[in-house]
């Protein structure tokens, strides 16, 4: 195995690529995407020093039908399976360099009087793999962000003289007739083959390849990155799935003075578990920053969330689960994709039996959520693969799928034990709600043992106090004792009953790392949508998000991907309310912070999305304006930065007759609490004349109320509706309210603007988001949620889907029947 051909056909004083290299740990592999004067994939294994190579035309496939030929190529150093980047002209291979899939691989090898397989040293598997190579036919497994599974090399005798085979083993869960090929991204860096090019150079470095990641300070603290409950699984080639370990998660920082081991809560974990401290402190001469999950494992591997509160005790294992890579060596990784982070802190992680590589599988999250129900395990993690990490933040770049119903409880009471039972009889729990008030959500007794129910309690007794913490009355099943509510209880439950109740909750245990007042009540939202088939969406997806990892909101690290995420996912909900109404874009290609412009006349659009012409009297002139009718426009629209969506009053078949009237409350220097007053002053007119009317937050300072119209009656009617509403709430509140149009006279007023209802004139449609910090969204109320308190920044692009889905569409009413405005003015008058 030598590398004279390799390095003969190479000026290494004009291209990017290794010379040398030397390898360590599991034997590696790497497929790299190759346009050079033909596309074609080049397979690597490593094999001694070097990593032996071949050409596939087609690339890989995960079907076993598939026979793809391979031609072998000259051997290549090890240091090349990090090479990405591009070749320059002139030089062998010239074209750019893409790393499509890397990863650990085995040879298969079987004991010829037994047929058991052979478990071997790294050195017998390296020896193996020669062997094979040299006999013409190696089986083995790759491990792989794209390839997993068993596969064979295999040589073709009578053909040329280097031309294989490479075949899918029909055995194993990997296999699929989908074309793998059409994931197109680097497992390095996330970026295409055309950015790459774009991108010029290499990003060639020696492993862990650190490549992207600025240098910086080792952080005091980091805050881990939260995930959101979804409500179930679904397959997406761009996504990772990992196990959902059930223990406490954790953030290590090691650096050559000591490790700390923090929780959640920032509680120091070192002490409490020293098997891995210690095994972190054996990571010498490194500073790094890494999140995980500290569990106890059974004897069939599974974590057991019970044992973690006796482990010194018990005979489970304790095991730091590390899932991801913040920091290494005088570098910030947070910014780079997560199959990066991840391929880097497999490289660097060193084996140990306390801390372990968390690892994952690609793109079939639905199988591998059918194996971990199977397996009886909490449930799956779900990982865009291309997100980065954003500390302390709930994102929809990570979702959690439970097998079980869990929740996080507040114990704020225990009742009287009944019959044998000693101790206590149950825990009386709850949750806070967003005013910081605890809600009752049932009982739990079951769960505990003797010695539970005595450390239980034994925590519980000193928070005694005279009476309940709970918001509301209620009855309990024995006469109960209340506590100060300190205590945070993991309970496993069937379902939620329709007052809000968690039906047969069974107790799993405490959870020291949790703030009490951060348990919330728990509710899934629908996964990302382009995983699954929406009634908006066209099909093929033609409009793909360009740049998805850039950051539209700086201060929350909210990414353009997010953005378009939450359209796909309230897509079905939205659209109606954008259908065949011209469309005024507010763009924001480079975010918030960014530059943005107004544009209505959008002349070079694609052929398949929908423009009507208007004519503009004011300017004299045709104006073509888009018209959002499916996801492909959406998506779209996000693609050009319009984070916000402003369509007319009006559709294209009746443009002269808006399909609602408005009455916009725009605050000047004034609280929000104000902006309620005025609101419910609206509300009081309007509804003692029985006129239907309904509000939605602006998703920025002031409310909408919006009465339907059903395009009964002209622009000039229905404004001159909105300003006798107007007139009328002005008068009953003149010290707070101004009709004055310009600003400077209308200081410390809320300004009833009326004249939104004027041809041509828009306000952010319902569920669209706005471009503030925190991405809130304009939101649909009920008019009892309209009280001193209201907060529109708690309604944002990540708390909207839940809210959806347990409040449903409070905005159908407005596109459904209309008022009669004569009849309407009659009650107003009188």
């Amino acid at each position: 195995m030598s590398l004279e051909q390799y390095q003969a056909k190479r000026r290494f004083d004009q291209t990017p690529e290794p010379q040398a290299g030397q390898g360590s740990g599991p034997l590696r592999f790497v497929v790299q995407k190759h346009a050079a004067s033909h596309l074609h994939y080049d397979f690597r294994l490593e094999m001694g020093s070097i990593l032996k190579s071949w050409a596939v035309p087609k690339g890989p496939s995960l079907n076993p039908h598939d026979k793809r030929l391979a031609m072998m190529t000259e051997d290549h150093p090890y240091d090349y399976r990090t090479f990405e980047g591009i070749i320059p002209e002139g030089n062998y291979g010239a074209g750019t360099v893409m790393v499509w899939d890397e990863g650990t691989y085995e040879p298969v090898v079987w004991d010829k009087k037994t047929g058991v397989t052979l478990h071997l040293s790294r050195q017998e598997q390296d020896k193996a793999a020669r062997h094979s190579v040299h006999a013409g036919h190696l089986t083995f497994i790759l491990r792989g962000q794209k390839l997993n599974g068993e596969f064979a090399l295999i040589k073709m005798h009578d053909a040329e003289e280097n031309a294989w085979l490479l075949v899918k083993a029909d055995k194993d869960d990997a296999v699929t007739t989908k074309d793998v090929t059409k994931q197109d991204r680097s497992a390095l860096s996330g970026r295409t083959l055309d950015e790459i090019a774009k991108g010029g150079g290499a990003a060639w470095t020696r492993a862990p390849g650190l490549s992207g990641a600025p240098p910086a300070p080792l952080p005091d603290t980091v805050a881990p990155m939260l995930a959101t409950l979804a409500e179930a699984p679904f397959d997406d080639p761009d996504w990772l799935y990992e196990i959902k370990w059930d223990g406490y998660r954790a953030i290590a920082t090691i650096t050559p003075e000591g490790v700390k081991l923090r929780s959640r809560r920032d509680q120091d974990f070192a002490a409490k578990y020293p098997p891995v401290t210690s095994a972190l402190q054996d990571i010498r001469g490194a500073t790094a920053v890494l999140d995980g999950e500290i569990v106890v494992l059974d004897d069939q591997g599974r974590s057991v969330f019970e044992g973690l509160q006796t482990y010194a005790d018990t005979a489970g294992t304790l095991v730091y689960y590390v899932f991801d890579l913040l920091y290494l060596d005088g570098h910030d990784l947070t910014g780079l994709p997560l199959t990066r982070r991840k391929q880097i802190l497999r490289d660097w992680l060193p084996p140990s039996g306390h801390v372990r590589y968390s690892d994952h599988v690609n793109e079939l999250g639905t199988g591998f959520f059918a194996a971990a129900k199977q397996q009886n395990l909490e449930g799956i993690m779900a990982k865009d693969g291309r997100s980065r990490y954003t500390p302390g933040k709930r994102s929809h770049s990570w979702f959690k799928i439970k097998t079980h119903a869990r929740q996080e409880a507040v114990i704020g009471g225990y009742t009287a034990p009944r019959g044998s039972r000693s101790g206590f009889g149950a825990l009386v729990l709850g949750v806070y709600d967003e005013d910081g008030q605890l809600h009752y959500i049932g009982h739990t007794g079951g769960g505990f043992d003797e010695r539970s129910i005595a450390d239980t309690l034994a925590k519980l007794e000193p928070l005694r106090q005279p009476g309940s913490p709970f918001a509301e009355t209620f009855k309990t099943n024995a006469p109960a004792t209340w506590v100060k509510p300190k205590l945070v209880a993991e309970v496993e439950f069937r379902e939620w009953t329709d007052d809000g109740h968690m039906r047969q909750p069974i107790f799993l245990g405490l959870r020291p790392d949790k703030s009490p007042k951060s348990v919330h009540r728990e509710t899934a939202v629908t996964p990302p949508p382009e995983t699954k088939p929406l009634a908006a969406s066209t099909g093929t997806r033609r409009a793909p998000i360009h740049h998805p990892d850039k950051v539209f909101w700086p201060d929350d690290g909210i990414t353009k991907g997010e953005l378009a995420a939450y359209y796909q996912a309230i897509a079905p909900t939205l659209l109606p309310y954008l259908k065949d109404r011209p469309e005024s874009l507010n763009r924001f290609p480079h975010g918030i912070a960014g530059d943005s412009f107004y544009q209505k006349n959008v002349e070079d659009a694609p052929d398949w999305v929908r423009r009507v012409t208007v004519h503009s009297d004011s300017e004299n002139h045709d104006v073509h304006y888009v018209v959002c009718d499916d996801l492909d426009t959406l998506l779209y629209l996000v693609n050009l930065g319009c984070i916000e969506l402003n369509p007319w009053n009006s559709r294209i078949q009746h443009p002269e007759h808006p399909d609602w009237a408005v009455i916009d409350l725009d605050p000047e220097d004034v609280s929000f609490d104000t902006v309620v007053e005025v609101a419910q002053m609206v509300h009081q007119v309007l509804e003692s004349a029985g006129i239907p009317h309904y509000p939605k937050t602006s998703g920025a300072t002031g409310l909408h109320i919006y009465i339907p119209m059903d395009a009964q009656y002209t622009y000039d009617q229905v404004k001159n509706f909105a300003h006798i509403n107007c007139q009328l709430v002005g008068a009953r509140l003149p010290d707070v309210t101004s009709l004055e149009r310009s600003p400077a006279k209308r200081q410390q007023r809320v300004y009833l603007d009326y004249l939104q209802n004027r041809r041509g004139q828009t306000l952010a449609a319902a569920y669209a988001v706005r471009p503030r910090p925190g991405a809130t969204v304009s939101t649909p109320l009920h008019w009892d949620e309209v009280k001193p308190g209201l907060d529109p920044k708690t309604f944002t692009i990540h708390t909207m889907p839940a809210r959806l889905q347990e409040a449903g569409d409070l905005w159908q009413p407005v596109i459904g029947p209309g008022v009669d405005l004569l009849k309407a003015l009659k009650h107003l008058d009188a």
